[in-house]
C-alpha cells in the first residue's frame, strides 16, 4: 500500500490547531520544562557523572538500577525492581487517561574509555572469563539522567496532564536481550500495557538537534559466530595441517562481496567482523579459529540476504580448504525500530512549535540510524512508539573536527564524550513534550 505523506508545513498547522483545541501550548510547556531544568539540572549532571564513573555491564546493573529506583520513589512513583533481571518499572497515576512509557537503558560496554573526562571510568569487570574495562561509551548514562529529568518535569507539571506514567529502566540493551527479558517477565501483564512509548538516543552531530524519523528508525541487528575447524600442527609444516587462520582471513575478505556484489546498491546493509580469535603463538597452526560478526540492515529482504550470504561464504571457504563444515551460530538479533507514522508527524510538528531545539523538518525523508536497538521489541509488542535521536557535540567541537577533516567520535568509540550540559536538557524537553502531547 502506498503511504501518503502530509507536508510538514501543513502538519504543523493542523497539529497547532489540534493542540490549541485540546488546551496544549507547546511553547508554554517548553518554558515550564526549562524552569524545572534550571532547578534540577545540577543534580542531573551529578547523577550522570556518578553513573559514568561507575558503569556496569548488561545483566549486572545492580548499583545503577538501585540508584534510579530510589530516585523514582522519592518522586512518588510506585517502583518494582528486578524485572527481567535488573530492570526497573516505575508507575505514577494521575487520573484517567492513556498510559505512556518512557524508557532508558542501564548497561555499559566492555571497553576502555579514553575520553580524558575528569570522571572517566576506570572500572573493570569479568566478561566471558576475562577481565575487561567497562565504559559508558554509548550514551546510556546521559539517557538515564534525562530519563530522571523527564520524570521530574512531568511530576512538577501534573496539573497539565492526566493518565499514567510508566518509566522503565531496561537492562542489557547492548546485547539486545534486555527488552525481551522484561517482556518475558510479564512487563505488559504485571503492569499496564502502554498506549504510547517514547525513547531517545544520543549519537554524534550537533547538540540541540533532534531527529524525528517516520518509519524505520534503526537497523535490524544479527550477531553471528563462526568457528572454522582445521587440523593443527607445526608452523614449519603447513602442508600437514588445515589452517583455520587462513580460512578465517579468506572469509573476512570474501564475505564483503555479499555487500558489494549481491546486495542492491540502493539498500543499506553492513557485515562487520568485530573479533577474530585463533592461535596462541607464531609457530603453531591452531585447529580452530572463531570469528564474531555483526550484521545490520533496514529491510527483512536484505536481512535474509546477509544471513544467507554469510553462511554460504563460510561453507564455501571451508570446502575450498577441504576442511569440515564450519559451525555457524546465530547468537541473537533484534528487528529494526519502526516509528509510528501518525505519531511521528504529530511529534515533529509539535516539537517545532515548542522551539528550544532544532527539529528535523521532514520526518519522511530523515535517514534511519544505522545502529540497532532492542526498543524494537516494545514496538513489535504492539505499542505505538517514537525513537528519537539527538546530537552530541557543541558547536566548537563540531567545528574543530571539521577543520581537521576528521569524523566526530561515534558511539562505542573510546573517545566518545557528548556535551552532557546540552544533550540532557534536549532529551528532557523532547520526552516531556512528547508525553504531554498524548496525555491531554
Amino acid at each position: 500500500m502506498k503511504r501518503s505523506y502530509i507536508p510538514v508545513a501543513l502538519a504543523l498547522v493542523l497539529s497547532s490547531a489540534a493542540a490549541t483545541a485540546a488546551g496544549m501550548d507547546p511553547a508554554a510547556d517548553r518554558a515550564a520544562i526549562d524552569q524545572t531544568l534550571a532547578k534540577n539540572y545540577p543534580g542531573l549532571e551529578a547523577l550522570y557523572e556518578d553513573i559514568h564513573a561507575h558503569p556496569e555491564l548488561g545483566g549486572e546493573e545492580t548499583r545503577t538500577a538501585g540508584i534510579l529506583a530510589a530516585r523514582m520513589r522519592t518522586l512518588g512513583f510506585t517502583v518494582t525492581e528486578r524485572v527481567g533481571g535488573t530492570g526497573v518499572v516505575a508507575i505514577l497515576r494521575n487520573g484517567t487517561g492513556p498510559t505512556v512509557m518512557i524508557r532508558t537503558e542501564l548497561d555499559a560496554l566492555p571497553m576502555e574509555e579514553k575520553s580524558g573526562l575528569p570522571f572517566a571510568s576506570r572500572m573493570q569487570a569479568k566478561r566471558d572469563g576475562a577481565t575487561t574495562f567497562v565504559a559508558h561509551s554509548c550514551g546510556h548514562d546521559i539517557h538515564m539522567a534525562a530519563w530522571l529529568g523527564t520524570a521530574q518535569a512531568l511530576v512538577t507539571m501534573k496539573e497539565r496532564w492526566h493518565g499514567t506514567l510508566m518509566f522503565i529502566a531496561q537492562p542489557a540493551e547492548e546485547t539486545v536481550r534486555g527488552a525481551r527479558a522484561m517482556i518475558a517477565d510479564g512487563l505488559f501483564e504485571r503492569f499496564p500495557k502502554p498506549d504510547f512509548a517514547f525513547a531517545a538516543h544520543v549519537l554524534s552531530g550537533a547538540a540541540g538537534t533532534v531527529r524525528v524519523k517516520d518509519g524505520v528508525a534503526s537497523s535490524n541487528s544479527d550477531t553471528v559466530e563462526i568457528t572454522f575447524k582445521g587440523r593443527g600442527g607445526h608452523g614449519s609444516m603447513p602442508s600437514a595441517t588445515i589452517d583455520p587462520i587462513v580460512m578465517g582471513a579468506r572469509f573476512v575478505t570474501d564475505v564483503q562481496t555479499v555487500i558489494s556484489r549481491q546486495k542492491d546498491a540502493n539498500s543499506f546493509g553492513v557485515v562487520t567482523v568485530g573479533a577474530f580469535q585463533g592461535g596462541t603463538v607464531g609457530n603453531i597452526i591452531p585447529d580452530e579459529a572463531k570469528l564474531k560478526l555483526s550484521l545490520r540492515s533496514f529491510t527483512p529482504e536484505v536481512r535474509a540476504l546477509l544471513l544467507d550470504g554469510v553462511g554460504r561464504t563460510a561453507n564455501a571457504v571451508a570446502e575450498m580448504s577441504m576442511a569440515p563444515a564450519p559451525i555457524i551460530d546465530r547468537v541473537h538479533g533484534t528487528s529494526a525500530i519502526v516509528n509510528d507514522h501518525t505519531l511521528a508527524l504529530k511529534a515533529a510538528a509539535m516539537l517545532q512549535a515548542a522551539g528550544g531545539d532544532t527539529i528535523d523538518p521532514e520526518p519522511a525523508l530523515a535517514p534511519g540510524m544505522s545502529g540497532s536497538e532492542d526498543f524494537s521489541a516494545f514496538v513489535e509488542a504492539g505499542v505505538p512508539s517514537i525513537f528519537y535521536t539527538v546530537g552530541a557535540y557543541d558547536a566548537q567541537t563540531v567545528a574543530a573536527y571539521a577543520a581537521r577533516r576528521e569524523p566526530l567520535p561515534t558511539n562505542h568509540s573510546p573517545y566518545y564524550a557528548p556535551e552532557a550540559s546540552k544533550v540532557i536538557p534536549t532529551i528532557v524537553r523532547t520526552l516531556t513534550l512528547s508525553a504531554l502531547m498524548v496525555l491531554r
